[in-house]
């Protein structure tokens, strides 16, 4: 039998309206949203369902945001007797599939991504960054075209998202300067991201070190879940193993496309996306063809993966 992954949806995917209809049908869900308006103090749920697009973009609520829904599609989904053999999620989501691997309890990880989004929006404040997404060259091709781009300026790869798309994180000037040499080189798309900084680069340098600080007055569990985390690749098992992939996920790499071959080539036929929109989905099946990809953010979406089962 097929093992199932469930993954957990990364910073750009919140949306107005965002786990609404998981509050308003469900208990536990509801219960979700309100045990993380009590540890944040204020209304969390209120941005989520009625904010604006603008509201949602700032870091320190979109994280947070993520987070309170992921873990109310996962409430859902438990309800519905689905469970995952490993978990994973993309950068921010990380904290998520900790949650539910039963490595972080949710208040730790609610408090966590709120001073993560914090840390990140001043890091972005510090300096000027960005990020871009390179699409349609292979990430060897994009690491070239970082390495003649950067010249004595920082610039890193961020996100190994797919085959053909890479994001790039960095200075402005040099992000810029390498959209137009992939541009260059062939890549159907080089587009500047609307975000305030220039996240998983060495930008973030002085935020991952206050998150070292913040995360060592966290009691973190080892998972019952296993669970892969986006700066290895690979499996963390230990309590230590997880700070230290925490720390170094912000100014280090998602590398997402290595993730998902690593669970696939452990027996996961099944990917399924748990928070809001479909970004992992999009990813994980062009990655790997040979697998299915479903996301559950609402109740319409959980009853329809349910009934294909």
């Amino acid at each position: 039998m097929q093992k199932i992954a469930f993954v957990f949806s990364p910073q750009g995917s919140q949306t107005p309206g965002m786990g609404k209809d998981l509050h308003d049908n469900l208990p536990v869900c509801r219960q979700v949203f309100e045990s993380a308006n009590d540890i944040l103090g204020f209304n969390l749920a209120k941005l989520c369902f009625n904010g604006s697009e603008e509201d949602l973009r700032n870091t320190e609520i979109a994280q947070p945001a993520l987070l309170t829904t992921s873990i109310a599609a996962l409430r859902a989904l438990e309800l519905e007797g689905l469970k995952p053999s490993v978990v994973a999620g993309h950068s921010v989501g990380e904290y998520a599939a900790l949650v539910a691997a039963g490595a972080l309890t949710f208040e730790d990880g609610v408090r966590l991504v709120r001073h993560r989004g914090e840390l990140m929006k001043q890091a972005g404040a510090n300096a000027d960054g960005t990020m871009a997404a390179i699409i349609g060259l292979d990430s060897e091709q994009v690491k070239r075209v970082v390495a003649q781009a950067a010249g004595s300026a920082i610039l890193d790869v961020a996100n190994y998202n797919s085959p053909e798309q890479t994001v790039i994180s960095g200075e402005r000037a040099a992000v810029e300067r390498a959209c137009e040499i992939a541009k260059e080189r062939g890549a159907k798309r080089a587009l500047l991201l609307n975000v305030s900084g220039a996240f998983h680069s060495r930008l973030m340098a002085q935020a991952s070190a206050e998150m070292e600080r913040e995360l060592a007055s966290i009691e973190i569990c080892a998972p019952k879940t296993p669970i892969v985390a986006n700066v290895t690749a690979d499996y963390v098992t230990t309590p230590e193993q997880i700070r230290q992939a925490l720390i170094n996920q912000l100014a280090g790499s998602v590398r997402w496309v290595e993730s998902i071959q690593r669970m696939a080539s452990g027996g996961c036929g099944v990917f399924i996306e748990a928070g809001i929109g479909q970004a992992l989905v999009g990813m994980i099946r062009r990655i790997d063809g040979g697998v299915t990809a479903a996301a559950v953010s609402d109740c319409t979406s959980l009853k329809s993966l349910v009934d294909s089962r």
